[in-house]
């Protein structure tokens, strides 16, 4: 099958949305289809496909992507290239996916639409625009990468929307045995970029108070880089560490030697930190809201709470339960998530079918 990738965002820029994107690319590739990537990213990097740029040299001012033409050479490319399926890959704000989309359903190509993000506060903007509802009446298969993500897409475009979970190196991510415990102390873990809607300050507080509240030497580590690293860091208790953004293989020994994972973050699309962390073994703390929570199943392989509060109170009995921790550590170990390259690219084919077999041509 030959594919064109349409996203904004792709390496060399960090986000999840340009690891996903780009992972998906070298997985179908491998998998024996042919793949071009089309996206407004300026910039070089390693690539397992062809990559068209078609954006501006350099980024804008705060990192903004935009050129308003890159929709007619897509329209071009779609046209001429012989391309079984358009995959779009969609955050709250991704100009450069939709027009990809106007331009594919323009010339015929059947299109699969992937939202990376929660809609969130800007839904009723989404359900004027108007978009979703088009796209779905013209035979678009509408996707997201969680539940939490789906629903409000289901309700502003009135169609079912699948889910097409982001992937990860399994093999890579995968813990090796017990990891070492010391004596006393109990390690919580979490990666995070930091900004306002990661809520960092909010996971520092809550462990402070965790301490308070069990008596016990709860130690934190946040890995990850952002506007508001620099301020928490120059106020961080002596219990906390925040060593910046750590490649792969750091990350990994993290959570190798850590105790539980916490993911505080309320408006989270998927959590592909979280899901890594659960592949290493680690059991996760995080709430209700968050799509994090579909990675975990409550007193199995973590706890999923429903405020503030009662994260503090499962951080603190995490801490003081030796017995709960052996079990969620031990269950967590031995279920891990299935969501392996191998397995989210049948998921991905799957949606290239239903999306050529009501396609608008």
């Amino acid at each position: 099958m030959k594919v064109a990738l349409l996203s904004d965002c792709y390496p060399p820029r960090l986000g999840g949305i340009e690891t996903q994107v780009h992972g998906l690319a070298a997985a179908l590739a491998a998998a024996g289809h042919q793949v071009e990537v089309f996206t407004i990213t300026p910039g070089t990097s390693d690539n397992p496909v062809p990559v068209h740029r078609l954006g501006m040299r350099r980024e804008l001012p705060g990192g903004l992507l935009i050129n308003p033409a890159a929709g007619h050479s897509v329209r071009i490319a779609l046209q001429h290239g012989d391309f079984d399926v358009a995959h779009a890959h969609l955050g709250v704000v991704s100009p450069f996916a939709v027009d990809g989309v106007r331009a594919a359903l323009a010339v015929g190509t059947p299109v699969a639409a992937t939202w990376h993000s929660v809609t969130g506060h800007s839904e009723p903007m989404v359900r004027a625009a108007g978009y979703t509802a088009r796209w779905a009446r013209r035979g678009v298969a509408l996707s997201a990468v969680s539940q939490v993500a789906a629903a409000p897409l289901e309700r502003t475009a009135d169609a079912p929307v699948s889910i097409v979970p982001n992937g990860i190196d399994t093999s890579f991510w995968r813990g090796d045995g017990e990891p070492p415990r010391g004596a006393g102390v109990v390690d919580v873990v979490s990666a995070m970029r930091f900004a306002a809607r990661k809520r960092p300050a909010q996971l520092i507080e809550m462990v402070r108070r965790a301490r308070e509240l069990s008596g016990t030497d709860i130690r934190l580590t946040i890995a990850g880089d952002g506007p508001l690293w620099s301020r928490l860091a120059a106020r961080r208790p002596h219990w906390c560490a925040l060593p910046g953004r750590l490649d792969a293989p750091a990350l990994r020994d993290l959570y190798r030697g850590a105790d539980v994972y916490a993911a505080p973050t309320v408006l989270e699309a998927f959590g592909i930190a979280a899901a890594e962390a659960r592949c290493c073994g680690l059991p996760v703390v995080t709430r209700a809201e968050s799509a994090v929570a579909d990675l975990v199943e409550h007193e199995r392989t973590g706890l999923v709470v429903a405020d503030d509060e009662r994260f503090v109170t499962a951080l603190a009995r995490f801490a003081t339960d030796p017995v709960l921790r052996q079990s969620l550590s031990a269950y967590s170990r031995s279920e891990r998530p299935q969501l392996g390259w191998s397995e989210v690219v049948q998921t991905v084919l799957a949606e290239y079918r239903r999306a050529r077999s009501h396609d608008s041509r």
